[in-house]
């Protein structure tokens, strides 16, 4: 079989511990993240005039995909989770990460770049990407070729509706505790209601008294779904 080998060139730092929780699409919610980039990629030099571009494409690798093994036979059809992870679909027609090359393609906003002694780190908004997620390439959006106006997309052609959060009186105490004590920002519990408003579940698990939990920074956060909204039930560090 013929293959490739690709260098990286940077890993992903970003509060996503974990693949469930995640937004299957990038940009549904304003995490900030950054790119630690690897010697000889963290010279300036090469990012010269990105500042020019409002977004950026990132290319990564599906690191910690526990089916690794599996796929070297190819399985032509996959089962998405916004087809209720029961509907079979060809694997070209999805972005599931059980492809022949684990490869992902993101785009993201761009923030800054800040370097530091050897450290160069490129600061983005808008990434699904797990953290430590290996990084193979970063190229510039260009809007008026990658904007694809009245394109088609399939079975997600709409954004996933979103609802609305709250917390319980016990977690909501332990918000305002970690906040007091500053180990918890504003813009965390933000990015953490962001995430948890896309309702993070698997499709078919409709379950209103089950208590779901999740790694979002360096907190753990269980809660609970019903149709109206999504409680968070505990929130510990």
């Amino acid at each position: 079989m013929n293959s490739v080998n690709l260098p990286i060139i940077g890993s992903m730092h970003s509060p996503y511990r974990e693949k469930f929780g995640i937004p299957r699409q990038p940009n549904l919610v304003q995490v900030e993240s950054y790119i630690e980039m690897y010697e000889p990629y963290n010279d300036p030099l090469a990012f010269e005039g990105i500042e020019e571009f409002s977004h950026l494409w990132l290319i990564w690798q599906f690191h910690d995909n526990k089916h690794q093994q599996e796929l070297e036979k190819f399985r032509p059809q996959v089962r998405p989770p916004r087809l209720g992870g029961n509907k079979k679909i060809g694997v070209f027609a999805t972005r599931s990460m059980y492809r022949p090359a684990p490869i992902g393609l993101s785009v993201v906003q761009f923030k800054s770049i800040e370097k530091i002694d050897k450290t160069l780190r490129i600061y983005v908004t808008g990434s699904d990407l797990l953290n430590g997620t290996p990084i193979l390439d970063i190229k510039p959006y260009i809007h008026y070729s990658d904007a694809i106006e009245n394109a088609q997309s399939g079975y997600a052609q709409h954004e996933p509706a979103r609802k609305k959060v709250m917390w319980t009186t016990d977690a909501d105490a332990l918000r305002q505790k970690y906040l007091g004590e500053k180990k918890l920002t504003v813009q965390i519990v933000d990015e953490l209601e962001q995430v948890l408003s896309l309702d993070p579940r698997p499709a078919y698990q409709d379950d209103p008294e089950r208590i779901y939990k999740m790694k979002f920074a360096q907190f753990d956060v269980s809660f609970s779904v019903n149709e109206q909204y999504i409680e968070i039930v505990d929130f510990t560090e």
